[in-house]
């Protein structure tokens, strides 16, 4: 049995592919270890990367909208440059905004707390008391938490030491901690101008990635690739456009409604709920978590309504809001979304949480379109098996009528002979 020169070249393309896996499992922590290096090597290009794929949006919204008619040469030879400015100048603006409204509120926050912790233990213990005059079981477990005495002067020096080591220590690494710094800097400069050059060469890159892939891929297999790249470029694009926008707006929300009701540190509490709704699911209600514990230091009350209102408008914006601004973009079930998060919070953190979403919504809009296309070639075989057993059952049926109107006929005919 010969094999043809196509087969011959498959079988050698699979017998590389096994040597180079059964190769990868002996030196399972050399290949393990190079991956990482050639990581941190290409990690500024890689973070370049996703600054360009943030940066685009509002590049292209620009573009596209309010310098869409600037056609002419010197018109299109400024554009790209504009709108890439103002695009960073935006994300820049947004970043400082919420920095800004952030640290000052979280360091007054903790001042407030250092000062009304004490009082509150306090409080507690002496209503701890009028109710053991009330239920007089309690008695023994209030002496318990009478004989806890917070030496709040002793936390303080302890936390001056810790501070005064930590310092020592810097001080002794100041050469590497230095050295990773500038390094820091300089992986981020380098990524801040990777991602300016992709945005100002996007269509060329672009044109070039499809050229390499014409060159060294099959037509349906360079088909397929180019398909999943742009269904995950628009996954990706309407997720980190749809929540941002759903984070502007429950924050915004939140801001509102804590302000008119009077609860304190409405500001922070709604910037921060804006910010953590960026993770999905689970993002919101850490923002709750640390609003409701600011609060209850005020008033323990009041917490309680803040958080029958966070519930409240949960359902506001769950129900009405994000399928309005999100609506279907990502096109994944809430299910999904509950196992993306889970996956990626799991796997690398908050980082991953975002990532998978859209990840995951690309594998199952190809998944559900695989399974749609068998299922509808099965129902097309389906339909031409049944036409088929129709049309035999019909023409067998014409046959049995055929074969017994015959001898009736032979029947009269042979009469008339007779006669």
């Amino acid at each position: 049995m010969e094999f043809s020169k196509e087969k011959m070249k498959q079988i050698r393309r699979l017998l590389v592919f096994a040597a180079f896996l059964v190769l990868v499992l002996m030196y399972s922590e050399i290949a393990f270890g190079g991956v990482v290096f050639l990581i941190g090597i290409i990690r500024p290009f890689i973070y370049g990367g996703i600054i360009a794929f943030v940066l685009n949006l509002p590049m292209k919204g620009l573009e596209n909208g309010l310098f869409k008619k600037w056609n002419g040469k010197v018109a299109r030879g400024l554009k790209r440059p504009l709108c890439m400015l103002l695009s960073v100048v935006a994300v820049s603006v947004v970043i400082t905004l919420v920095i800004s409204l952030m640290v000052p509120q979280i360091t007054k926050a903790f001042t407030v707390l250092g000062q009304k912790i004490p009082p509150f233990f306090n409080d507690l213990i002496a209503e701890l008391e009028n109710l053991s005059v009330k239920y007089p079981e309690l008695e023994n477990q209030i002496a318990m938490l009478q004989d806890i005495e917070f030496n709040w002067d002793a936390i303080m020096d302890s936390a001056i030491k810790i501070l005064k080591n930590g310092v020592g220590s810097m001080l002794t690494s100041t050469v590497s901690v230095a050295g990773s710094i500038l390094g820091g800097i300089v992986n981020a400069v380098i990524a801040f101008i990777f991602a300016l050059y992709i945005l100002s060469q996007k269509e060329k890159l672009a044109d070039q990635g499809k050229r390499i892939l014409s060159a060294y891929l099959p037509g349906k297999v360079k088909d397929g690739t180019l398909k999943v790249l742009g269904l995950l470029h628009v996954n990706f694009s309407n997720f980190i456009t749809g929540q941002c926008l759903e984070a502007v707006i429950l924050g915004t929300l939140f801001v509102i409604a804590m302000t008119i009701f009077g609860m304190p540190y409405a500001m922070m509490v709604g910037v921060l709920i804006g910010f953590t709704s960026l993770i999905p699911i689970v993002g919101a209600f850490i923002g709750c978590a640390v609003g409701a514990f600011l609060i209850v230091i005020e008033n323990p009350m009041l917490a309680f309504w803040f958080i029958i209102m966070f519930l409240i408008i949960q359902q506001i914006e769950g129900n009405l809001i994000y399928p309005k601004v999100v609506g279907n973009s990502v096109g994944l079930p809430s299910i999904w979304v509950l196992v993306a998060v889970s996956l990626g919070g799991s796997m690398f953190g908050v980082a991953g949480m975002l990532f998978f979403i859209p990840l995951l919504s690309t594998a199952y809009a190809l998944l559900r379109e695989g399974v749609n296309k068998r299922n509808m070639g099965k129902e097309i075989v389906a339909e031409v098996a049944q036409e088929m057993t129709k049309k035999d059952e019909n023409t067998t049926k014409t046959q049995n009528c055929v074969t017994v109107e015959k001898p009736a006929k032979s029947d009269k005919t042979s009469e008339k002979r007779k006669h």
